[in-house]
């Protein structure tokens, strides 16, 4: 009969063929939880994919995919369930493969223990390196240490200690709680489950009876109760629940209870599940609960203790793991998901770049495909969290590409920003509207975008002219000129490009604010950029304006001979040569070429006078 049947969820990582898959077979095996059947397949599969000759080949068990076996690597997570008498055990075997480390940290951000396999005759590698700063990273603070494949070196013990050594050293500034190293040879079953008469030097557990004992704080019970808002359950006018699993602490009918971000506080009504109402509820439960009170609340809020809120604020230093291999760059907005709620947020600024390989904090202006750094996160409203060494549920979260809905980075909250607390509104008896109002105008900010040479700059001036003439309020914002002065300390990288326009968007708001119509003349090659400046204006208020020129005829034009230099090679990172200019898809005014510029004004009148719908 089990004693204690708690599940343990641990990871398998290291670098590629250190034989990650073959022990969690044999683990499976060893623990006898394959079936006869599965059996008599896998010594099938073993003839026909296997690598180990006549003998059974048990990474055959993890390694699913086509693609895996054909190449004997591993490329997704996959996760196998074992249990014995005294545990459950969910484990995530992980690809090696660097370009795969976006799943591998996948497979650690649930995990509370680690294996991290080292190959004996290789010892510790740049991969395995990088896989244990990201179960570090990802708040795992237990790892066993397998040094696998002891019978290719002889099951030397000095070839044991100095990898050992090696990994302990590097892994010392960590913040593991425990390592626990061990010589193993997964294939023959050597100190997988019994101690090997080929290891007397060895004292230590076996494998699987260390995972059936150790001691983790996962299943530690946090007194202050948190539970964020997935779902508000509406289904009649007599009925208000609010959906949510309890990330931590517990809760009953009549406890205070606070509403985060907000602060509004009610009392518990009821906590209802599908087979009626509880007294209480504790973490991991999927539960709905009714207020005493009428109160706003929305998805993504966090229903908290009133007596122990958590922290509330829109900016926070993180670490961050960026898994695409398009780089990530400060001021670029993404869309963040902590918990149940998603906004927009921006790296406002990288700190610094970790070094793989010892730690060291490299300065860096943007962060590449598996790159892992220390950035503040700027958001566009504030959120109620927890750091991450508190609180994985509460201190995770992910960044998202807001077009292609793509996965980009994994990071980890530290702390909130002090400037958060200490930056507050300034309330002004003056509005846009009233400024507006004095000047008879509706202020907008004009977005003229196009390749260099489209006629941006010629078309804005003639609708300035023809403003001005009307006796409006106007300013143009041209990119030769602001980089004479405001952004003179910027470059033409891709990261550089994005501050440019972080800037300009900013300070063109202002100008709508000051009740102007701005006209804002920019290449502005990225979509990204653009998205990120229109929704700095309210609906009606940004007007993007496409000034459509072939390559061909700007370079045709080149008045002031760049494309010239650009296909000499003397210019770099100039858009439409080696740098993408991404057009606009939905314009509120496309301007083609070989439309007078004239005519392109008139165009452009029509929408600015053009009545909201």
């Amino acid at each position: 009969m089990a004693v204690d049947r708690c599940t343990l969820r641990f990871i398998t990582c290291g670098s590629v063929d250190d034989g990650k898959s073959t022990l969690i077979g044999r683990l499976l095996h060893e623990s006898k939880s394959i079936f006869e059947d599965q059996l008599a397949a896998l010594e099938t599969d073993s003839r026909q994919y296997g690598t180990q000759g006549e003998r059974i080949d048990f990474a055959l068990l993890v390694d699913g995919l086509q693609a895996e076996r054909e190449q004997g690597i591993t490329i997704d997570v996959a996760y196998r369930f074992f249990a014995t008498d005294k545990r459950r055990f969910i484990v995530a075997d992980t690809p090696g493969h660097e370009q795969y480390t976006r799943n591998m940290a996948t497979g650690a951000s649930t995990a509370v223990l680690a294996i991290i396999l080292v190959d004996a005759r290789k010892g510790v590698l740049t991969q395995t390196r990088r896989h244990t700063r990201i179960v570090a990273m990802m708040g795992i603070r237990h790892v066993v240490l397998a040094v696998n494949k002891m019978d290719l070196v002889g099951f030397n013990e000095s070839t044991f200690n100095s990898i050992v050594a090696d990994f302990r050293q590097f892994a010392e500034a960590s913040g593991f709680l425990s390592i626990q190293a061990m010589p193993l040879s997964a294939l023959e079953g050597d100190n997988v489950v019994f101690t090997s008469s080929r290891t007397p030097w060895y004292s230590g557990p076996g494998l699987l009876p260390y995972l059936d004992s150790v001691e983790t704080d996962a299943d530690a019970v946090h007194s202050a109760f948190r539970m964020p808002v997935q779902w508000v359950n509406r289904p009649n006018l007599d009925f208000r629940g609010f959906c949510g699993r309890v990330a931590q602490g517990e809760v009953r009918p009549g406890d205070q209870i606070r509403i985060l971000p907000s602060g509004v506080e009610s009392r518990v009504k009821e906590i209802v599940v599908w087979q009626g109402n509880k007294e209480c509820a504790i973490g991991g439960e999927a539960v709905t609960i009714t207020l005493a009170d009428e109160v706003d609340v929305s998805r993504g809020d966090m229903i908290v203790s009133a007596a122990d809120p958590p922290q509330v604020a829109d900016q926070f230093e993180a670490r961050l793991l960026w898994m695409s291999e398009h780089p990530m760059v400060a001021g670029r907005p993404y869309l963040l998901k902590l918990h149940a709620k998603e906004v927009t947020a921006t790296v406002s600024a990288i700190k610094y770049r970790e070094d793989v390989n010892n730690g060291a904090h490299l300065a860096a202006r943007s962060l590449g495909l598996n790159e892992i750094g220390v950035v503040n996160i700027s958001m566009s409203q504030a959120v109620a969290f927890e750091p991450y060494s508190v609180s994985r549920i509460l201190g995770g979260f992910i960044l998202i590409d807001k077009l292609s809905l793509e996965t980009l980075g994994a990071g980890m909250i530290d702390f909130a920003l002090r400037r958060a607390n200490n930056i507050h509104w300034q309330a002004l008896e003056i509005d846009r509207k009233a400024r507006a109002l004095i000047k008879h105008q509706k202020p907008c900010c004009i977005w003229f975008t196009g390749l260099s040479g489209s006629g941006k700059s010629t078309i804005a001036n003639l609708l300035e002219k023809r403003l001005h003439a009307e006796e409006r309020h106007t300013y143009i914002l041209d990119g030769d000129n602001v980089r004479h002065g405001l952004n003179r300390d910027l470059g033409f990288t891709e990261a550089d490009r994005v501050e440019n326009i972080r800037r300009i968007a900013e300070v063109a708001r202002l100008m709508v604010d000051a009740g102007l119509i701005v006209l804002v003349s920019f290449i502005s090659p990225f979509s990204s950029e653009r998205r990120m400046a229109r929704e700095l204006f309210a609906d009606g208020e940004f007007i993007e304006v496409f000034v459509d020129t072939s390559l061909e005829e700007c370079e045709r034009r080149d008045p002031k001979g760049l494309y010239a230099k650009a296909r000499r090679g003397e210019l770099k990172n100039f858009t439409g040569i080696d740098s993408a200019y991404e057009p606009p898809e939905h314009p509120e005014v496309r301007l083609e070429s070989g439309i007078k510029p004239e005519n392109c004004v008139e165009k452009i009148m029509a929408e600015i006078n053009r009545k909201p719908d």
